[in-house]
């Protein structure tokens, strides 16, 4: 029988601890919509949530996403650490009207940044938005932004 040293043993275990953490992250959810299109986004309010983010997770439905909500209008930065779905993101004005979008790639460091201070920002799987032929300056409608 193969014996696992010790300090290896703690480094899996903190590691799958982690991405257990990780996925088990239960955050409230919210419907929104672009056009005839409804959109499952999970909320990351607080800081350690929106920290985590979609991090370490595997799959995501094709009708779901994340909504970052932040305390005041500020340029947004995102990048990919420890994510492992592609994803593109959408940079979201006070009244859900886009302001920018950009496509990520999984384990990437590089930040996307909004092209303008913004409020929300919704993650959603690569090429979400443009199979919708969603672009900057249309709008989604949901509870968040008033609508």
């Amino acid at each position: 029988m193969m014996r696992i040293k010790p300090l290896l043993f703690i480094l899996v275990l903190l590691l799958t601890g982690a991405q257990a953490h990780a996925q088990a992250q239960r955050l409230p959810t919210t419907t929104l919509r672009a056009g005839m299109h409804q959109i499952q986004a999970q909320l990351a309010i607080e800081p350690e949530q929106r920290a985590i983010g979609l991090m370490h997770r595997r799959d995501m439905p094709q009708h779901e996403g994340m909504l970052f909500v932040f305390e005041s209008r500020e340029t947004q930065c995102f990048w990919m650490k420890n994510t492992l779905l592609p994803l593109t993101i959408a940079f979201l004005a006070d009244d859900g009207r886009i302001a920018s979008l950009a496509d990520m790639q999984p384990l990437d460091e590089t930040s996307h940044c909004s092209k303008e201070p913004v409020r929300y920002a919704l993650e959603m799987n690569l090429g979400w938005f443009a199979k919708r032929g969603l672009k900057p300056g249309m709008k989604l409608q949901g509870k968040p932004f008033g609508n």
